[in-house]
């Protein structure tokens, strides 16, 4: 073999292996962004993120609205008047007994609520996802008059809920309200989106 076909043969080997690791290098630099790509971002994370909510700050009787999931969550406090007016529109509701799985099992009672005091629930009405109204005053004339208790009107379709989230009879929402899954941090701190039972 002479020289010049020692060099080429030198020079062939040199010139394959630098293709092949541009080649490799192009597919990886190709591919990782690509894989990437299949990645939820981080502001899709932070979206479906559990949220803490710091109920000292809500007034008896006032109800606030913060957003999980790209979902607006209401969160009343309740007075005990609005307490008592839960049995006062039983025979008005549609699903008094929460029968329909809107809500965790430890929400599955009277109240639809671990701690009683504090109403949490979807603001999405069942019938086509419209945000119904706050409407905390008691015996509106348009609302059913005296048996009217306070709760929420559907603005689109004109669906009612009591102050648990369930729906009267005969109006076209479903189902009761939502109610997300959500656990106790401590007294004051509920966080939306860990299902932590009733403890």
């Amino acid at each position: 073999m002479s020289d010049s076909e020692v060099v080429n043969e030198s020079r062939r080997r040199f010139l394959t292996a630098a293709t092949s690791v541009v080649g490799a290098a192009g597919a990886v630099g190709v591919a990782v962004p690509f894989l990437s790509a299949w990645n939820p971002s981080a502001k899709a994370k932070a979206a479906g993120a559990p949220i803490r909510i710091n109920l000292a700050k809500i007034a008896p009787g006032q109800m606030i609205t913060e957003e999980w999931r790209g979902k607006p969550v209401f969160v009343i406090r309740r007075t005990e008047e609005a307490l008592a007016s839960l049995k006062k529109v039983e025979a008005l509701i549609s699903d008094p007994n929460s029968d329909e799985p809107q809500q965790p099992d430890y929400a599955s009672n009277e109240t639809r609520a671990i701690k009683s005091e504090f109403m949490i629930m979807l603001g999405v009405c069942t019938h086509l996802g419209c945000a119904p109204k706050y409407t905390p005053e008691v015996g509106i004339a348009d609302l059913g008059g005296d048996e009217w208790q306070g709760g929420f009107l559907c603005p689109c379709h004109g669906s009612k809920f009591d102050l648990a989230g369930r729906v009267y009879k005969g109006v076209p929402a479903p189902l009761n309200l939502i109610v997300p899954p959500h656990s106790y941090e401590s007294d004051t701190v509920v966080v939306i989106g860990i299902d932590g039972g009733a403890s």
